[in-house]
C-alpha cells in the first residue's frame, strides 16, 4: 500500500519479492478478498483493501504508540514515581528539583506528598511511596538508607544587628525572639540542646520550616533553620553559620523489599547532586 510494488516493498522489508507476494496470495486466501489488481509491475490496491488500510493503519499507529513508550520506559521518561518527604523538603528544595527532571518526561506519571518524617517511612513500607525523604534514625530494619549531615544555619530578618555578625553563638540569641519548630522533632530537640541556659524571649512555635522563614522574613524574630528549607528565601532573610553543629541533614529511604527501578534510580542520584551542589559540597 504504501510502495504500489512488490519489489519496493520487498527492499523496504527486508525480505525477497517473491515472499511478499506470497505472503499477500496467502492473506487474500485466509480473508476471502481481492486486495490488489496487478498491471505489470505496479499493484494498484481495490476498494476493499483500501477499507482494510484504515484500519490495519489505525493498528500500526497503535503499535507505534507502544514502541514510543517502551523507549520512554527504557530511558526512565516513563512509569511511575511516587515520593514521599517530610514537609521541609516536601515545600521547597524538592518541587524545584521534580520541576527540572520532569522536563521532557511528558509520561511519567508523578506523585510528591509532604508527611511527618514517620510517615514517610510507612509509606515507603507499604509500598505507597517508592522512596522518601525523612528525618530520623538510619538504622531502621527493612529499608536502605543514605543520609547526607549538614550544619543547620540562622535565618535573621534583613537590617538585624546579628545580621553584622559572621557566625552567631548560642549567647548572641539571648533576648531574641526565637521561631521553633514543632516540638517532638528530631531536629527542633537537637535546637532545644544546643539554645539550653540561653535566656530568650516567649518562642514562637509552627510546624513548617516555610513558615517560619516567612515569619523571619516579616521581622518576627531568629530561627535554627536547615540551609534546604531557605533555598528561596536568599533575598529575604540572612543566612548566617550557628557556633554549635546542629545536623540539618535528611535520610533518602527505599524498601529493602522492593525490585529495583531504573527511573527511582535516576531520580536519587540526580536529587542528591543538586541537593549537593546547592548546598556547596561540589
Amino acid at each position: 500500500m504504501l510502495t504500489g510494488q512488490m519489489t519496493t516493498a520487498a527492499e523496504l522489508m527486508l525480505v525477497t519479492q517473491p515472499a511478499v507476494s506470497r505472503l499477500i496470495k496467502d492473506f487474500e486466501h485466509a480473508t476471502g478478498l481481492h486486495l490488489f489488481e496487478r498491471r505489470g509491475n505496479q499493484i494498484i490496491p481495490t476498494q476493499e483493501a483500501m477499507t482494510l488500510w484504515k484500519e490495519v493503519d489505525r493498528a500500526f499507529v497503535g503499535l507505534g504508540h507502544i514502541a514510543n513508550l517502551a523507549a520512554d520506559i527504557g530511558r526512565q521518561a516513563a512509569g511511575t514515581l511516587r515520593i514521599a518527604a517530610m514537609p521541609a523538603l516536601a515545600s521547597g528544595l524538592l518541587p524545584r528539583f521534580l520541576a527540572r527532571f520532569l522536563d521532557n518526561k511528558p509520561n511519567l506519571q508523578t506523585s510528591l506528598i509532604g508527611v511527618p518524617s514517620s510517615m514517610v517511612f510507612e509509606a515507603v513500607a507499604s509500598g505507597q511511596a517508592d522512596i522518601g525523604y525523612a528525618d530520623g534514625p538510619s538504622d531502621r530494619p527493612g529499608f536502605v538508607v543514605e543520609t547526607r549531615s549538614i550544619a543547620a544555619v540562622v535565618a535573621i530578618p534583613l537590617g538585624h544587628l546579628l545580621a553584622e555578625l559572621e557566625r552567631i553563638r548560642p549567647k548572641d540569641m539571648a533576648d531574641e525572639r526565637i521561631i521553633k519548630l514543632e516540638t517532638g522533632t528530631l531536629f527542633s530537640m537537637r535546637v532545644g540542646v544546643a539554645l539550653a541556659g540561653v535566656e530568650c524571649r516567649p518562642s514562637l512555635e509552627v510546624r513548617l520550616s516555610h513558615t517560619a522563614l516567612t515569619l523571619v522574613s516579616e521581622g518576627a524574630g531568629i530561627a535554627i533553620i536547615d540551609p534546604a528549607s531557605a533555598v528561596g528565601f536568599e533575598d529575604k532573610v540572612v543566612l548566617r553559620p550557628f557556633s554549635i553543629f546542629i545536623d540539618a541533614g535528611f535520610l533518602e529511604v527505599r524498601s529493602a523489599n522492593k525490585a529495583p527501578s531504573a527511573i527511582v534510580d535516576r531520580f536519587a542520584s540526580e536529587f542528591w547532586a543538586y541537593h549537593d551542589q546547592l548546598m556547596g559540597f561540589e
